[in-house]
């Protein structure tokens, strides 16, 4: 699936989180114990199994659940997908649009972005932006998945993520096109943010699958 998961922390505090761990758990906890770092949360892009774990293709895949026998971590979800992960307890934390979180001395803000899922959300650290599957370099996420909306995928990308600065660095959720972009280049490079109105959009998702124009 070409995932990236990301280790967002404070050096000084020795704490992280870490973003979608759904693959190689015990990578990213070598990973974080290599760099001194103690994971303390992860936070969810949104609960499609291949960024929690799940069964994907008749697949299972570990995800949030091997991760927290691991390690004692909160987990951080949008509260419209709040429902679609079980078991967790009072480690499961619940969050919207504008809270935020802090990691040592590191601030990271949500932002809801629906649209792929209904609780999409991408995650803003100090000029950074991860932005799981709302968007990718030279692309947007699937809408026509169950919880699909591509007038909300519009809004998202259009509203949302374009309000931000143009120098802001973007980690997507895959590796679609590249490691990282900015969202200045994305502006100006990707089709799914160039067009002109919301029926355009409409038209070029096809009723909601993606079609590259």
């Amino acid at each position: 699936m070409q995932n990236y998961v990301y280790l967002v922390g404070d050096p000084e505090a020795h704490t992280c989180v870490v973003v979608d761990p759904a693959w190689e758990i015990e990578t990213i906890v070598r990973a974080a114990e290599t760099d001194g770092m103690t994971i303390t949360g992860a936070i969810v892009t949104h609960t499609h199994p291949d960024h929690v774990g799940g069964n994907l293709f008749g697949q299972v895949i570990p995800g949030v659940a091997e991760l927290l026998e691991r390690v004692p971590a909160k987990v951080y979800v949008h509260k419209a997908e709040r429902e679609f992960l079980k078991g967790f307890g009072s480690d499961l934390k619940k969050v919207e649009a504008g809270d935020t979180l802090d990691v040592g001395r590191i601030r990271i803000t949500f932002i809801h972005t629906p649209g792929h899922t209904p609780g999409s959300q991408c995650f803003y650290v100090d000029g950074r932006l991860i932005s799981g599957d709302t968007l990718f370099i030279g692309s947007c996420g699937r809408t026509d998945l169950p919880g699909g909306d591509p007038e909300e995928m519009y809004r998202s990308l259009t509203q949302r993520l374009m309000a931000l600065d143009d120098q802001t660095v973007l980690y997507p959720g895959h590796n679609y096109g590249g490691p990282f972009s900015t969202l200045g280049d994305e502006r100006h490079r990707n089709p799914f943010l160039r067009f002109a109105s919301l029926g355009e959009f409409l038209r070029a998702m096809g009723g909601g699958r993606v079609i590259i124009p």
